[in-house]
């Protein structure tokens, strides 16, 4: 993407009502205005309240908004260039369940307040396969803290990858930190009893990717 497009798409993320883009000082130094109070401000409203962890172009928020009416979805991610296009695409559908905020995704618990959320989804993260890099995984145990302290008692996580690496590697920490594994697949397209859910919504890279017949594989569980 050329800097000019880039330049342009930032100029108009700050135009949409449905972009949140605080400063990460905004964040860490003082209470976030709409930490603890994203159904009254944004979405007016008390319903579920379900994040997208590096929802890249927020096509999957989008598609579960539109599939999901009484949810409401926050697409998060640091590359605002990204989900623009997800931003401008619920903006001309009017699809009001559904928002972005240009964040890291370590500083979730800062965004959020305690029990505010209920439940989360990782789309196709990077497995960060080489070990200097665990720190990066999204689903290492710093992660799961930060997720368990926004996260409803009950709340879930949902992981969708296609790297045997990173599903191998979450399901080993989740059963060896007694988390609760609620259902784990190495191939749900392959295999009867997949949640709808997970196979009813697909992101551009993940149709990529099954063309090529790689398996995706899912998990849903709960952080003790």
């Amino acid at each position: 993407m050329g800097s000019k497009n880039k330049l342009r798409r930032f100029k108009e993320n700050e135009t949409f009502k449905n972009v949140i883009q605080p400063t990460r000082d905004e964040l860490v130094k003082s209470v976030f205005s709409l930490k603890g109070q994203w159904g009254n401000e944004v979405f007016k409203n008390d319903n579920p309240i379900v994040l997208e962890l590096g929802c890249g172009k927020g096509e999957y928020s989008v598609a579960m908004a539109r599939k999901y009416p009484n949810k409401n979805f926050i697409g998060i991610d640091i590359k605002g260039a990204r989900f623009w296009r997800g931003a401008k695409t619920a903006i001309e559908e009017s699809i009001p369940n559904v928002a972005f905020l240009r964040t890291q995704i370590e500083l979730i618990d800062y965004a959020f307040a305690e029990h505010e959320v209920d439940e989360i989804w990782i789309t196709f993260p990077d497995p960060q396969i080489k070990y200097k890099r665990t720190k990066h995984r999204m689903t290492n145990e710093e992660f799961l803290k930060r997720y368990k302290q926004v996260l409803k008692p009950d709340g879930v996580v949902n992981l969708k990858t296609d790297s045997e690496f990173m599903h191998g590697y979450t399901l080993g920490l989740l059963h060896g930190a007694g988390h609760e594994v609620l259902y784990a697949n190495h191939n749900v397209y392959k295999q009867e009893g997949s949640p709808e859910e997970v196979t009813s919504i697909q992101t551009y890279y993940e149709s990529q990717y099954l063309e090529q017949n790689k398996a995706i594989t899912y998990i849903r569980f709960k952080i003790k």
